[in-house]
């Protein structure tokens, strides 16, 4: 049994604006996948990552990837969804990973994971028979709003924010994706659509998605505050 990590990097991130998909915004001195990468073509569990680019891209050649030599491959086979290009993925790179083999899938966006927190996802889900996700239990209390208005308060207790990586046998999240719609947001969706229970392994909020503008703020400030992938 192996460990392997599949990056969904196809998608251009509209909602940040520019010119630069969002994996390739500059962030602390590379571009923004870049930190994702480095946590995980350099952990020892890890043998290699795969990253899913729009067969279209013509910025990643525009990067030095000579540090990641030999931990990572490219497979430019991108969906119009995530969730199209993490099945595409592990379609792609089914010839080098078995049925049985651990697969984490983890956000481009994600650029502050950390090895410790992966060493944490591998101990808490290694002998599951499912497989898990990072999570962070809801802290604020939520708001279900429709036209810019509160229609209710939603409870928060057993709420969780979904966070990456997240872990799955090969086999199994790839039959799960199969017959799932592109609306999927993440793997442990379809893991829940099959009628099987992901385990939740608790992270934390440093673990944060870049998704508007002021996130990139607090992820430089997270990432000069480190002194690697700790």
């Amino acid at each position: 049994m192996s460990y392997f990590a599949l990056i969904p990097a196809a998608g251009s991130g509209e909602r940040m604006g520019g010119a630069l998909p969002k994996q390739y915004l500059p962030l602390a001195g590379g571009p923004m996948i870049s930190h994702a990468l480095s946590v995980l073509a350099s952990h020892p569990r890890i043998d290699k990552v795969f990253v899913v680019l729009a067969a279209d891209d013509v910025h990643w050649t525009n990067y030095n990837w000579l540090p990641f030599a030999g931990r990572i491959k490219i497979l430019r086979c991108g969906g119009a969804s995530r969730a199209e290009s993490v099945r595409n993925g592990l379609a792609a790179m089914a010839d080098q990973v078995g049925d049985e083999d651990w697969v984490m899938v983890h956000d481009a966006a994600r650029p502050c994971l950390t090895h410790s927190l992966v060493d944490k996802l591998i101990a808490g889900v290694a002998e599951d028979d499912v497989g898990g996700i990072l999570a962070v239990q809801v802290a604020d209390t939520l708001k279900r709003g429709i036209g810019g208005a509160i229609v209710e308060t939603v409870p928060r207790e057993h709420m969780w924010q979904a966070q990456t990586p997240q872990m799955f046998r090969h086999g199994v999240l790839s039959e799960a994706l199969v017959t799932l719609s592109p609306e999927i947001t993440d793997e442990a969706s379809a893991l829940e659509a099959v009628g099987l229970q992901p385990r939740l392994i608790e992270s934390d909020s440093s673990n944060l998605k870049v998704t508007y503008p002021f996130d990139m703020q607090l992820a430089e400030w997270i990432l000069q505050s480190r002194a690697g992938p700790a």
